[in-house]
């Protein structure tokens, strides 16, 4: 798999796991119904505890991106991950909150941001072919 973990991040293990799963939805790495480790087998892997594994595994479930199956083990959402709804949106404008404040605290422009996330964006696209 594709993880890449900073041990000496700020940010906890288990969210850079999320968000290593996640982006490799994003960019198609990970396409629906394909199998993830079992949570013993990835944290020996990366050289983790289980129960951080799990903990994530247990978010990404609960946020829709995988299917946790006692039999079949643990896969990407089949289905698909769903769309954005109004629930969403408003977690994302909570998510943005904090960022955009900071940034403008920083004197950043509102064009330099919206710059930064449309480069993301194009990155993203161009490594799934969507371009």
């Amino acid at each position: 798999m594709f993880i890449n973990l900073d041990f000496e991040s700020k940010e906890p293990i288990y969210v850079q796991l999320i968000h290593q799963i996640i982006e490799g939805v994003a960019k198609k790495k990970l396409q629906p119904g394909d199998a993830l480790p079992s949570v013993r087998s990835l944290a020996a892997d990366i050289g983790i505890n289980l129960h951080t594994v799990n903990k994530a595994y247990q978010q990404l479930k609960q946020d829709g991106f995988i299917l946790i199956h006692r039999q079949k083990g643990v896969v990407v959402h089949p289905d698909g991950i769903p769309k954005a709804d109004k629930v969403y949106k408003s977690v994302l404008k909570e998510k943005l909150h904090p960022l955009i404040s900071e940034s403008v605290c920083r004197s950043v422009t509102e064009e330099e941001f919206l710059q930064l996330c449309s480069q993301l964006f194009h990155e993203f696209k161009e490594e799934t072919g969507d371009v």
